[in-house]
Formats: C-alpha cells, sequence, structure tokens
C-alpha cells in the first residue's frame, strides 16, 4: 500500500477513534493513549499527524462540516420544492447522524471548541439554505397545494419555519433516536400537509442546546 494512502488511512482511523472516545467520555476525560489504541495506531502515529488534543478535537469539527456540507449540497441540487427537500434533507441528516460517529460527535462539541456546529449556528446555515430554496424552487409540492400555509410572499416564514422542525428534531433525536426514524420524519410532514392552518404563524419553540460532548 503506497506510503501516502496509508497516512490518510491512519489519519481518518485516528479522527473516528477520537469521535468515539469523545462520545462515550467527552472531550475533556478522553486521553491521547486511548484515542489512539482504540485507532489501533502508536502514539507516535497519532502525534505525527496531531500536536494536541485540540488540535484533534478541530479535525473532528472539519470532518463533521465536511460531511454535513455535503448533505447540504445534496439539498441545493435537489429539483423539489422547499417542503419535500427539506423532508429529504432531514431523512438524510438524521440517517448520517445515526451512523456516523464524526458527525455525531461533532455536532455534540461545544460552541466554543467547534465554531460552526452549534445548534445556534446551525439555525442560521439551514435557514439561509431553506430560504433560497423557498425562493427558486417553491414552498409546496408539485400538483399540490403548499405543504406549510403561506404565501410566495411569505417564503421566509416558510423557511423559519421548517429551520426550527429540523433543529427541533435535530434536538430530540438526541435523548430518543426515535424522532430520527424515517417514519417519524415522513409522518410529521404528512401531518403538516394535511393540517397547515392548525402551523403558529411564528413557528415552533426554539430548542434547547444539544448535550454537549467537551
Amino acid at each position: 500500500m503506497p506510503t501516502q494512502h496509508r497516512a490518510i488511512q491512519s489519519r481518518q482511523a485516528l479522527i473516528r477513534s477520537a469521535a468515539e472516545t469523545f462520545l462515550e467520555k467527552g472531550v475533556p476525560a478522553a486521553g491521547m493513549v486511548e484515542i489512539s489504541r482504540r485507532a489501533r495506531l502508536s502514539k507516535g502515529a497519532l502525534y505525527f499527524h496531531f500536536t494536541s488534543k485540540d488540535d484533534l478535537t478541530l479535525a473532528v469539527r472539519d470532518a463533521a462540516l465536511a460531511t454535513l456540507q455535503e448533505i447540504e449540497n445534496g439539498f441545493a441540487r435537489s429539483p423539489q420544492p422547499l417542503a419535500t427537500a427539506v423532508q429529504d434533507f432531514a431523512v438524510e441528516l438524521f440517517g448520517r447522524v445515526e451512523s456516523d460517529a464524526v458527525l455525531r460527535a461533532g455536532l455534540r462539541l461545544r460552541p466554543e471548541t467547534a465554531p460552526g456546529l452549534g445548534i445556534y449556528a446551525l439555525e442560521q446555515r439551514w435557514y439561509a439554505l431553506f430560504l433560497d430554496k423557498a425562493v427558486t424552487c417553491g414552498t409546496g409540492e408539485p400538483g399540490r397545494p403548499s405543504a406549510v400555509d403561506t404565501s410566495d410572499a411569505e417564503p421566509r416564514r416558510t423557511a423559519q419555519l421548517l429551520t426550527s422542525i429540523v433543529v427541533g428534531l435535530l434536538h430530540l433525536g438526541g435523548e430518543d433516536g426515535t424522532w430520527w426514524d424515517r417514519e417519524a420524519v415522513v409522518g410529521l410532514w404528512g401531518l403538516l400537509s394535511a393540517s397547515p392552518e392548525r402551523i403558529p404563524a411564528g413557528g415552533l419553540p426554539e430548542p434547547a442546546r444539544l448535550p454537549a460532548a467537551g
């Protein structure tokens, strides 16, 4: 195996090991020796790639952000109108959070440790993403009334509401994974479509912060 390829694999293994350790023990209690052992690499190999635990924590953040960007890019490319595209985005996001320890750990890092992944930073980036989709592709489904009862003059309210739902489900799923099930997400969107008049004009309450890993 070429040396460069081995180095990439070792770095990825260390990031994954750090994420798993952060999830189990939190960042402060995670030891560099434990992280290297979990990755089945020497301490020297660990320090070849990362000079400190702070450096390794930033690598977890960067890897999580890269995965998040990939999911967001898929949303942006979707030809679906906003309501359907956000449902698909939520299903993909929660599935990846469940299966990807690095993304899950990154989302649980404290905002001061991992700028860009705090719950309020996510609200801002997803609101901007959803608003752009609302303006360019509309808010409803082809051939059906809008899944959220707003006019084309109110895409901001629609984007705000759907952002609150996704962020709220992200928070709830951190405590109870059934909120991230595909059936739960699709079922919620079905309720929105069936009863848009029940949705409050101000959107949903702001969720509490996700439990932090460090």
